[in-house]
């Protein structure tokens, strides 16, 4: 047994006051190294091609806040657009192309700090991008402001919007502090809204009983669809409806989708996401499945009657996963989905209550989206242009426009072109388990030798309903940079993964940490059957549900030597109650703790915490709403009770994603010491 090496008490209470910093271990040398080389990527947030495809706006962060750039077609001409007064000062996102081609809405925040509880000040401006004097404002608005969408005529700007916001409308921000009476206090509400460009007149348009999610305008204007729940919205997603009403304040919405409904087919109990008009606006098509977060969209299209009836699946079968799709004629769409871990770009035709692949337009072993949504591609007006933001593990993130040809884009852009990894080359491997088709990733060692023998690091995604697609690591938590040091580095895509269709997301339900876990097992057999990985030393990690799997696995295979578990769920049936999102768990579990709290029970590593011998570094933010630090402190005092080498260190004022820049560098870097010490690599 290895001599025990826990957190102090003391060092636990400093690293929960606000603003204080836990101390690090000290740094090898090549981690700071590879902390400085990643932390010199500029992140490409987003990016807007205008509508008649003459022009892009993209979003980049420059010295820790977004800020707006406008260039030609082809990435020429470039620069910058800002209402702020002093370059730098305020952070600038959110663009949205006018119709007519020439004037971009932004939002501009120059309250940026991410861990107050302050009300936030959002502003939208309108720039005009022929350089006719500095960018408008439209509107002043105490609250958050994202998704602005242009209504057809241009005289109107939807957006998201929040009165009132102390704090960005997601579950995986910083929950607010717990004050008041929980559930009433305080609550606050997304809703539809407009604002008038001639006049800055602000609608909320959708009522104040629903939190809206996603929005879509119809083609003429005059009505919108949104998904929607009933407040908390952190937590009410997972039931959310599918509404449809007219574009004005205190119209009364009409119910097109509930999936809660034991009527509503192959919906029931599932996630609906991205609503959008037809061209004729006689139909709404959208994603359903089973989706465990908010914006990790996957699943079958469906499509339902703009004025009312069923929901129709007109994907059943399908061997993919649909992540997103636009709508390019009353019978075409763009779909990009995931297959095998690639991002995919399709046709597809609408016939007879059946969308089908008609033409695979490309394929790339790479991430690829416009961030507006998961996926999302940029078009121009007649869909002849597209424009996206593409990494992948060999390449840093760049913006790709050009024609929508049945080939990628090439990019416009050398914003990160420097850049090179630090890491091994990436290979996708397949196997079979169980009658699953099984896949994932692998990054070789940097300065590979076949005729050496390496340490391996199994990293398992979040989700579960996600997938493994490459992309260019950050500074925050991730595994790529751990081939950088010399280790093997897998990413597999077990059952409950998007990428091989709607019934492979499902296989998991009931079963977390089993059928998942072997799948992963069976994954660890077929890559050391191909490289030289050394068996007795492996290690895991993960964030999510990969932080549960993290905790999970030790407790039934000594296969693991190693284990960095972020933001994990040690006990399925304590968490239920702890968690601000327990509205996802049913989909999953099949019934709530209370009404079956067994098949929670047996997913639950403190049940088999005796059988954990691993070394386990234990890593979280004490204000995360979906995987609460208690759990990581429960797993935690589990381990140390038992003697097992372990380590907690908790990161005050972060919520499920780190926000804070010395945070999001220190987790990767006490996450990189951990292996290092406990898994060393070099045979």
């Amino acid at each position: 047994m290895l001599k025990r090496s826990l957190l102090p008490a003391s060092l636990l209470l400093f690293a929960l006051l606000p603003g204080a910093r836990a101390a690090a271990p000290d740094v090898d040398p090549r981690i700071e190294r590879l902390l400085t080389e990643l932390g010199k990527v500029q992140p490409i947030e987003a990016v807007a091609i205008s509508p008649d495809g003459s022009q892009l706006a993209w979003v980049i962060e420059r010295a820790g806040l977004p800020s707006i750039t406008v260039a030609a077609a082809d990435g020429s001409h470039a620069h910058r657009v800002s209402a702020a007064d002093k370059a730098g000062s305020c952070a600038e996102s959110g663009i949205a192309w006018a119709p007519d081609s020439r004037h971009l809405a932004f939002v501009s925040n120059c309250s940026i700090d991410p861990t107050s509880t302050r009300v936030m000040q959002n502003d939208i401006y309108l720039a005009d991008t022929a350089g006719q004097g500095a960018p408008v404002r439209l509107a002043r608005l105490k609250g958050y402001v994202r998704a602005l969408q242009w209504r057809g005529d241009g005289k109107s700007l939807g957006f998201l919007y929040v009165p009132g916001a102390t704090r960005h409308a997601s579950a995986v921000a910083a929950a607010k502090p717990a004050a008041g009476e929980i559930g009433v206090t305080g609550v606050e509400v997304q809703r539809v809204a407009s604002i008038d460009v001639a006049n800055g007149a602000l609608h909320e348009l959708s009522p104040s009983s629903l939190y809206a999610y996603e929005f879509n305008w119809s083609p003429d204007g005059r009505r919108i669809a949104y998904t929607a729940a009933v407040p908390p919205g952190d937590n009410n997603w997972w039931i959310a409806r599918l509404y449809e009403q007219p574009a004005q304040a205190d119209a009364t919405p009409a119910v097109l989708v509930d999936p809660a409904r034991a009527d509503s087919g192959s919906l029931h109990g599932l996630q609906i996401a991205l609503p959008r008009w037809s061209p004729d606006g006689a139909h709404i098509a959208f994603i359903g499945g089973l989706m465990s977060d908010q914006g990790a969209t996957g699943g079958d299209i469906y499509a339902v009657p703009a004025r009312g009836g069923d929901a129709v699946d007109l994907t059943p079968g399908n061997h993919v996963t649909p992540a997103w799709l636009g709508w390019t004629g009353p019978q075409s769409m763009l779909v990009s989905q995931i297959s095998d871990g690639h991002s995919q770009v399709a046709e597809y035709v609408v016939t007879a209550g059946r969308a089908r692949q008609q033409k695979l337009l490309f394929g790339v072993p790479a991430s690829i989206g416009d961030g507006t949504a998961s996926m999302a591609l940029s078009l121009s007006a007649d869909h002849r242009r597209i424009a996206f933001v593409q990494s992948s593990y060999a390449a840093a993130p760049e913006v790709h426009a050009g024609a929508l040809t049945d080939h990628a884009p090439a990019a416009v852009t050398a914003i990160n072109a420097g850049r090179k990894p630090a890491w091994g080359k990436a290979e996708s491997v397949q196997w079979s388990n169980q009658g699953f088709h099984v896949q994932g990733w692998l990054l070789y060692p940097a300065d590979y030798d076949a005729k050496k023998s390496y340490p391996m690091i199994v990293s398992v995604h979040g989700g579960p309903s996600s997938a493994v697609i490459p992309r260019w690591p950050g500074v925050g938590y991730g595994s790529v940079p751990f081939s950088a040091l010399g280790y093997f580095v897998f990413m597999p895509n077990p059952r409950g993964s998007f990428g091989q269709g709607e019934k492979y997301v499902q296989a998991n339900r009931r079963d977390f940490g089993y059928g998942d876990l072997r799948d992963i097992l069976a994954g660890i057999d077929a890559v050391e059957k191909r490289v030289p990985v050394d068996d007795q030393r492996l290690g895991l990690t993960g964030w999510s549900y990969g932080g549960f799997m993290s905790m999970f696995a030790p407790t039934q295979t000594r296969r693991f030597h190693a284990v960095v578990a972020g933001a994990g769920i040690a006990n399925w049936q304590s968490y239920y109650g702890e968690n601000l999102i327990d509205q996802w768990m049913p989909p999953f579990f099949g019934a709530t703790v209370y009404d079956d709290p067994a098949v929670y029970a047996k997913s639950s590593a403190i049940n088999f915490v005796k059988q954990v011998k691993t070394p386990t570094l234990i890593v979280v933010g004490d204000r995360d709403a979906e995987c609460p630090a208690p759990q990581s402190f429960e797993f935690w005092h589990a381990l140390r009770a038992q003697g097992v080498t372990t380590s907690l260190v908790v990161y005050p004022n972060e919520g499920h994603h780190f926000v804070d820049q010395a945070h999001q560098r220190d987790v990767l870097q006490r996450a990189l010491g951990w292996f290092v010490k406990y898994l060393p690599a070099g045979g």
